[in-house]
């Protein structure tokens, strides 16, 4: 199997000059838990913000969430893998770097997100 054919496709993105609430926002209206923030330009690497880097920023910080922006606290670059990637080598890659989440990219540009819950979602379609 693929990435291409486990990725979530409709990837929610941001720019790294919104600020901490408009992320927590868009992440709230469309039930999400990370934000995939957009390339600068066509050689950039993408981004990533997810609600714990939310949490350690708002607790560590104790920041307003309307003067901090994407920029400060999101992490770039992040892993990703090609779309022909075998599973088993996503899997091998998120469990060695321990993260949660790749982006696909093609070409470098973005294709998907494979989280660790749509890996194990699809070992658990294996079992009987």
């Amino acid at each position: 199997m693929l990435a291409k054919e486990i990725m979530v496709r409709d990837v929610v993105t941001i720019s790294c000059t919104a600020t901490l609430r408009q992320a927590i926002s868009l992440m709230k209206k469309n039930g999400i838990k990370c934000l995939v923030v957009d390339k600068r330009h066509a050689n950039d690497a993408y981004g990533m913000i997810t609600y714990s880097t939310i949490v350690k920023t708002i607790s560590a910080e104790s920041g307003d969430i309307d003067l901090i922006n994407v920029y400060d606290v999101y992490t770039k670059p992040v892993l990703s893998v090609g779309e022909d990637l075998d599973v088993r080598y996503v899997a091998r890659l998120m469990t060695d770097y321990g993260v949660k989440r790749v982006l696909v990219c093609n070409n470098n540009d973005l294709s998907g997100l494979i989280t660790m819950h749509d890996l194990v979602g699809e070992i658990m379609k294996t079992v009987d």
